[in-house]
């Protein structure tokens, strides 16, 4: 009988003892000065208690300690090596390295992210040079929305990003959001995928504090192109799962529906690590066809006995005059590390074009 594979390890575990140990031996044959035991001793020591993004900045750390020379000549033996790491991830602490130590040193820094970005994102490491000087960083951002690499042209949307998730949140940018409004314009035509994601991302940030900027900003888009409407409804993913009235409006999902509907959740009791379905019948009584946007909301449970609600999205349709709609959907009721779940009864509701019609419940043991 054949073993149960492995499990994927532990992604903290990208920085591992091998793993460093290969960054040691790259820099010791770069810079014959390199001093591989205090790196080794550096990033070794307490390795076990390090969290991942602990472990990335203790790379950093220790390749400063270890290089000698000045910021800019411990940079360039560090864009040596960036070709050498073989992993995105595991290159962001190039970027971190940047971000921890050259702060007094702006223009050269932010080159250096440039260079760095292609190997592993430097949209956390640019960050904290935004909060120092906003306005010569994003006129260096601008200058990235037009160079040839899509990972540069990236950096400068994912980088100034309101509230990046994992990142330093950019509170005068959360406050006023226009001055990225040229980037995002730069780049919403862009012909990489990779970089229009982050311009719908960017937006999706903006509409948490401005959904009114974004609205008017889109209802000016010619969205009878397809890629800027994609960017649209990527932008406006929680407006409309909030079910505000002009987003829905936008996609043709102004009007209420007409509609009669049942949801039911199966099985009513279950364990965590077990799977709940959900199945709802959706009836129209218009005597029109009816575009609908269709979404579960699910009542979380928390610590202290209240709840929290999270909108998942279920599917867009149009519902024929008296026609019917039967769906099933079902997902692994499990932990993860943004929510941990707890006994109790959840809610369940079912919610066409930001109106609640119907609701179940279960129960999680």
């Amino acid at each position: 009988m054949p073993s149960e594979p492995d499990p994927p390890p532990q992604l903290k575990e990208w920085f591992n003892e091998a793993r460093y140990r290969a960054i040691a031996t790259e820099l010791t044959a770069i810079a014959p000065k390199f001093d591989g035991k205090a790196f080794l001793a550096l990033t070794l020591d307490g390795l076990a208690e390090r969290s991942l993004m602990q472990r990335l900045n203790q790379c950093a750390v220790a390749a400063d300690a270890a290089l000698p020379g000045s910021f800019q000549q411990k940079v360039r033996v560090l864009q040596k090596l960036a070709p050498k790491v073989g992993h995105e991830f595991v290159s962001i602490f190039l970027c971190d390295f940047v971000a921890m130590f050259g702060r007094d040193d702006f223009d050269f820094s932010l080159e250096a992210l440039r260079f760095f970005t292609v190997f592993g994102s430097a949209e956390f490491a640019v960050r904290p040079f935004i909060v120092a000087d906003q306005e010569r960083a994003l006129k260096t951002l601008r200058q990235w929305t037009k160079d040839a690499d899509e990972k540069v042209r990236r950096l400068a949307s994912e980088g100034s990003r309101p509230r990046l998730p994992w990142g330093m949140r950019l509170s005068t940018l959360v406050r006023d959001p226009l001055p990225t409004l040229v980037i995002l314009e730069a780049l919403k035509d862009d012909e990489s995928l990779f970089v229009r994601r982050s311009v719908a991302n960017h937006l999706n940030d903006i509409t948490k504090d401005h959904p009114e900027f974004v609205l008017q900003l889109l209802e000016a888009w010619e969205l009878e192109q397809a890629h800027l409407r994609w960017i649209a409804k990527q932008a406006c993913r929680t407006l409309i799962k909030r079910g505000h009235p002009r987003a829905l409006k936008l996609f043709g999902f102004g009007k209420k529906a007409e509609v009669k509907a049942t949801l039911q959740a199966s099985p009513q009791r279950l364990a965590l690590g077990e799977r709940l379905t959900l199945t709802t019948v959706i009836t129209s009584t218009s005597r029109q066809s009816q575009r609908l946007a269709v979404d579960y909301v699910i009542h979380y449970m928390k610590a202290r006995g209240v709840s929290a609600e999270k909108v998942f999205k279920w599917t867009e349709v149009d519902l024929p005059t008296g026609g019917t709609l039967e769906l099933s959907k079902s997902q692994v009721i499990r932990d993860f590390t943004t929510r941990k779940h707890h006994p109790g009864k959840h809610r369940v509701e079912l919610q066409i074009n930001g109106q609640r019609v119907a609701e179940s419940m279960f129960v999680l043991k």
